[in-house]
């Protein structure tokens, strides 16, 4: 009698359109890495290199474009899942985890006196990056409690990326008329903001996922009239704009919203469930 045949496990599920979105993140996060491989040709502080690490920080915005998307429309066509948040981990640790610790490693940390220091930050952030995503794999797959939240616990990694990035972005243009000859100065200070976040993404800062926007709600007309103006000051001020508005973001979870009453917290964040469970214990999404 012969044995019984090998069994497999189902094949998962995949929808079509917010995994395309995924891929765009993805996409953006390889092409960044090879435009930073582009610049690393030239020697460390030419306009040359500049070229091709500022052609690299767009390909990371547009990446956070697309993980902004992919989740939404997951939900909106209510087809989110295992698959789904699986592969948007693995696009978010190349697009937002190596991608920016290249970028700032190559642009601003490679003069650093103290030998491989700018290298170490890099793989701080990296590795709190990672350990981050795997942590919201875990956390995910886990049995929803009662009242469980959907903020974020820690900084979420597309801000963190968009923090760094964004950053060093502003510092190139206000300090060095758009080339990387940096001051000392300003790239410790770099090293010091890379530090933060990237501890700041295992911490336990409770900062807003905004999954509760949607037309129903009466807190959507205030976020989408704060969209628009993000949107606005990114096509006026793109020098400028993106730092303050994902530094923004950063300081409000870590200094602005624990002050804030429910009441504020709900008006900010276009929350406007009166049932929910308190914010603070445990998340049921955070990327």
């Amino acid at each position: 009698m012969s044995p019984n045949p090998p069994v497999y496990p189902d094949e998962p599920k995949i929808p079509v359109l917010p995994n395309m979105l995924t891929a765009g993140n993805l996409l953006c996060g390889f092409f960044s890495i090879l435009t930073i491989f582009k610049g690393m040709r030239f020697p460390d502080g030419t306009e040359e290199a500049f070229m091709y690490y500022q052609q690299a920080t767009y390909f990371i915005f547009a990446a956070c474009i697309f993980d902004l998307l992919d989740g939404r429309v997951a939900r909106m066509c209510k087809v989110d899942g295992p698959f789904g948040r699986e592969f948007d981990s693995i696009a978010d640790v190349v697009s937002f985890g190596i991608a920016p610790a290249m970028l700032l490693a190559r642009a601003v940390l490679f003069n650093i006196p103290v030998p491989h220091l700018g290298d170490a930050i890099a793989v701080l952030y990296l590795l709190c990056a990672a350990l981050r995503l795997a942590r919201f794999n875990c956390m995910a797959a886990a049995p929803k409690k009662p009242n469980q939240s959907m903020d974020f616990v820690g900084l979420p990694v597309p801000m963190a990326a968009g923090a760094v990035v964004s950053t060093m972005y502003l510092v190139i243009d206000i300090t060095t008329n758009r080339n990387l000859e940096i001051h000392l100065g300003w790239q410790i200070t770099m090293a010091v903001i890379m530090t933060v976040v990237a501890l700041l993404m295992m911490s336990r800062v409770i900062y807003p996922s905004f999954k509760h926007v949607n037309l129903e709600k009466k807190g959507t007309i205030t976020a989408m009239l704060l969209a628009v103006a993000a949107v606005c000051a990114f096509i006026a001020l793109p020098w400028i704009a993106p730092a303050i508005i994902f530094l923004c973001y950063l300081l409000y979870g870590l200094v602005v919203r624990p002050f804030l009453t429910r009441r504020m917290r709900r008006t900010i964040e276009a929350d406007d469930d009166e049932d929910d469970g308190e914010e603070d214990d445990t998340p049921s999404e955070q990327q």
